[in-house]
């Protein structure tokens, strides 16, 4: 179990990583059509998630009463939306939002994809201690799904913060040690996650459905809008399908 917690841990910084990597090959920025595909494929795997491997086992875990998965849900929406309002930083699919800063767009793009990158973290945390606890009907091999749909959707993110760094004159290397540091805080958040879980048990429903919100609230801020703007939108909508098919077959078969 030690070794599928690291790795189901691990995935998704390795999709930041590998996402940053494009910088050593690429010499402009990624291909439009191969963006909105992943990015409507990533927000469809996650849409899927936070459904079936979040909320419906976080409503399972108290029969009759829908209050904890509803209080979870808004709540992990409410923590988006502060950390938004009170963090300089651009979104994906536009200029620059909250407080005025003087940091650099790249830098802001860069604080963008690491605060976005910690409620996915704590998505595969707390799937991961769901299965750990056996009684949320979460499995491991629902856990490491999860984990492979956020790393998905890591790899534009990591080639959108490493290929204008490199442009901006820092070396390709550089580049791409800071596009794959972004990620680190997943496999942090999740791991504090698993750590908080094992010690307040009795909020699993709460964390499960607060995870569903944080990641629902990126999907709709960040990835649809950047999959469905401009040319070619329909790319991100085909995206979307297959990522959500694919996510709810998935569940059944390995949940």
């Amino acid at each position: 179990m030690n070794e599928s917690v690291l790795l189901a841990l691990l995935i998704p910084f390795a999709g930041t990583a590998l996402g940053s990597s494009f910088v050593f090959f690429m010499r402009r920025d990624m291909p439009t059509l191969l963006q909105k595909a992943l990015l409507g494929f990533a927000s469809g795997v996650m849409v899927a998630a936070s459904v079936w491997s979040l909320l419906i086992p976080s409503m399972e875990m108290t029969p009759g009463n829908v209050w904890p998965a509803t209080l979870g849900l808004l709540g992990g929406f409410a923590f988006l939306l502060l950390i938004d309002q009170l963090t300089p930083h651009l979104h994906l699919s536009g200029g620059p939002e909250g407080p005025r800063s003087r940091l650099s767009r790249t830098t802001m793009l860069a604080l963008a994809v690491t605060i976005h990158n910690l409620p996915e973290g704590m998505a595969v945390g707390v799937a991961i201690a769901g299965a750990m606890a056996g009684e949320t009907g979460i499995t491991v091999a629902g856990a490491l799904a999860l984990s492979l749909g956020i790393a998905i959707q890591n790899v534009p993110e990591g080639a959108i913060i490493s290929m204008p760094l490199r442009a901006a004159g820092n070396s390709r290397r550089k580049s791409f040690m800071i596009g794959a540091l972004s990620g680190i805080v997943e496999p942090i958040g999740g791991a504090l996650v698993i750590l908080l879980a094992s010690a307040v048990t009795g909020m699993m429903p709460y964390m499960l459905s607060f995870a569903a919100g944080a990641m629902l609230y990126v999907v709709i801020e960040e990835l649809v809008p950047e999959a469905s703007e401009g040319h070619h939108s329909n790319i991100g909508t085909i995206g979307f399908a297959i990522g959500f098919a694919l996510m709810m077959v998935l569940d059944v078969v390995l949940g």
